[in-house]
This record gives C-alpha cells, structure tokens and sequence, in this order.
C-alpha cells in the first residue's frame, strides 16, 4: 500500500429535526391539546484512532463526509429520531487542524481516542413545549439548528523514540536495516527513500525501542530542494535524533559543512526540533584505516566545535551499531525515569541531557 502521510478532508454534521405543531385529534376527546414532538438530533461526526491503520491513503480518495439530518417530530408526543454519529478511522498519530481557522481540534496519540469533529445540530422544539395557562392551543415551533461544517486538515506524524536525520546516501536505510527487522530500500543513488520507515530496534529481552527512517534532506529544503521539509513533522515526537553523516562521501564534500547545512534547514523548519538532543554518527568508518579513525573523530569533533556525542560506526559491516542501539536504549530508559520523577516530584537518578 502506497504511503500517505496528508490528507484534505470535509466533513458535514446532520441538520437537527424541526420540532412538530399537532393537536390530539381523537373520537370523544375534544380539545385534546398540542401534541407536536420534538426534532432529532442531527449525527456527529467523530475521529478514532486505531493502531491497525498506519496511512491517510483511505481519505486521500474520500474527501466529504456527511452525517444524517435528525428526523422530524410528529404529533401523538412523537420525537424524531437522531441522526447516526459517523466515526472516521484513523492511524495513531493523525493531528487534526481546522483548514479555515488553523486551530488543532485533536492530536491521537493513543488507540480508542476519540475526538469530536463535527457536532450534529440540536432538533427543533415542538408546540408541545410552549403550553401555558394563557396559550391552551400554541402553534409554535422551533426549526432545528444546522450541524457543523469543517475543512479539515490531517497530517501523520509517526509515533517513534529516535529518528534518523542526514543527508541522502549518508546510510539511514542501511543503518536501520542492520539494527531491526524493517527492510527499507537501499540503493546506491540518493533520495532512495521516499516515504518514512519504522523499525523496532530490540537490545533485550524486555527492552527496544522504535526508530525512524525519513527521506534524506539537502542545503535549502527549506525553499522546497529536494524532497523539501514536507516529512521533518514525523521527528517531532521522537525522543532523540541520530544525525549520520558520511566520513567519506563520494562526491568528495566536506563532512562538517553537510552537517552544517542539514542542522541549519532543522532550525529553519521547527526550533523546537532543533533544541532536540541530537548526537551525531559518522556512518562508513570501514573506508576508513583502522589507524585513522580516531583521529578522523577528533578532527570532526574539533572542526564542528559540539559538545554532542559522536560515534563512528559502519552501518554496511554491522560495526559499532550494537553499541550505539544500547547506548541509545540507556539514554531513552534515562529519559523515562526522569519524566517519571518529575511527575512524581521527586528528583531523578540522572537527566538525559547529561547523558545527551
């Protein structure tokens, strides 16, 4: 199934019912009085989040989505009966923004939430409701009020603990195919990722985390180059970003200025993203002498002039990539006991941005 990560949907609540003016009209009952019911609630329409469902693609096609109007009210104390509330299905990690005002109406994160979208009108009141001791015989009515209408706006934003960052061909895909299960496309041609990956990275027996893959960025993404920014909102979740950088690109660039260049796109898309704990990962250290490379580490740590820690691994041969992925659980498990504390008011055995 193809992957889509963004939809434009409307959605329409049903109209509430008009409420009813009827008089009891019955053998040897004269004058029986108003009976008119009231109209029915108009159907909602409502957002669920369900984990068996990992892309837009079925709203990509379905665009409207219309909620039954409530019935009318009838004589003999009858109400209308309500219109039925729709539930759209969506993955977990759909946000949903109002097109028209940019306000976010729900963020769902976790499967069985459930979020309002549009709310069906309220039925009108029949003439059963404005009897009194001076109106014996009311003919008044109330219509039923109109349902909501919404230009919808939805974005995925996959749920993951680290996402990988970099330049195209810098390793991404390799690297997460040596560390879990997923099995992205590798290729030795840039921009070979196209839609985001998700591994689920396992250390032990009762430990992993998830891992995301999105496609590679370039200098000035931020104008639309390359694939463009459209795919950096699938990071905004994660935990801690892996920048890998290649030691040795092929093209002959210099290293520091393509991380340079990929953190100064980051700010440029979301500050927050880029105040992210951020270490970064010098992939393709097989090319590289076993004699050299720790100086190629300092040298790149020195020229960068960053306190962020640096690995060197070989995401192709497997190497250093079992000490990263536990390295990565340690920080993370760090990071979870010291929200746990901060909720809990007590202080925590050690901050992640220590170990960051």
């Amino acid at each position: 199934m193809k992957f889509f990560d963004e939809a434009t949907i409307e959605v329409a609540a049903g109209n509430g019912g008009d409420g009813s003016a009827s008089f009891r009209r019955e053998k040897f009952i004269p004058k029986g009085g108003p009976d008119g019911g009231d109209g029915g609630r108009g159907g909602s329409i409502w957002a669920i989040a369900d984990r068996n469902i990992n892309t837009l693609i079925d709203y990509r096609y379905a665009r409207r989505h219309e909620a039954p109007d409530g019935e009318r009210g009838r004589g003999a104390d009858c109400y209308g009966a309500g219109g039925e509330d729709i539930e759209l299905r969506m993955p977990v990690g759909t946000v949903i923004v109002d097109a028209g005002t940019g306000e976010r109406l729900a963020d769902l994160s976790e499967h069985g939430q459930r979020a309002l979208l549009a709310r069906g009108g309220k039925g009108g009141l029949g003439n059963l409701h404005f009897k009194s001791s001076v109106n014996r015989a009311p003919r008044e009515f109330t219509r039923g009020e109109p349902g909501e209408q919404r230009k919808l706006q939805l974005e995925l934003r996959v749920l993951a603990d680290v996402g990988l960052l970099g330049m195209p061909n810098a390793g991404k895909s390799t690297f997460i195919r040596a560390v879990s299960n997923a099995r992205p496309k590798v290729a030795d041609y840039p921009f070979t990722t196209l839609h985001p990956n998700l591994g689920v990275v396992r250390v032990g027996p009762e430990q992993s985390f998830v891992i995301a893959d999105i496609p590679g960025l370039i200098e000035g993404a931020a104008e639309g180059a390359g694939l463009g920014h459209q795919f950096l909102r699938h990071l905004s979740r994660t935990g801690l970003l892996l920048h890998l950088v290649d030691c040795r690109p092929i093209d002959e660039s210099d290293p520091v200025r393509d991380v340079r260049a990929i953190v100064a796109e980051l700010r440029k898309y979301d500050e927050r993203l880029y105040r992210k704990p951020r270490w970064l990962v010098l992939n393709k250290i097989d090319l590289v002498p076993v004699d050299e490379r720790d100086g190629l580490v300092t040298e790149f740590r020195r020229r960068l002039r960053t306190r962020a820690r640096v690995f060197a691994i070989s995401a192709a041969t497997g190497e250093g990539c079992r000490e990263l992925a536990a390295e990565i659980a340690r920080f993370l498990q760090a990071e979870r006991r010291s929200e746990q504390a901060e909720a809990s008011g007590e202080p925590g055995p050690a901050s992640p941005e220590e170990l960051a």
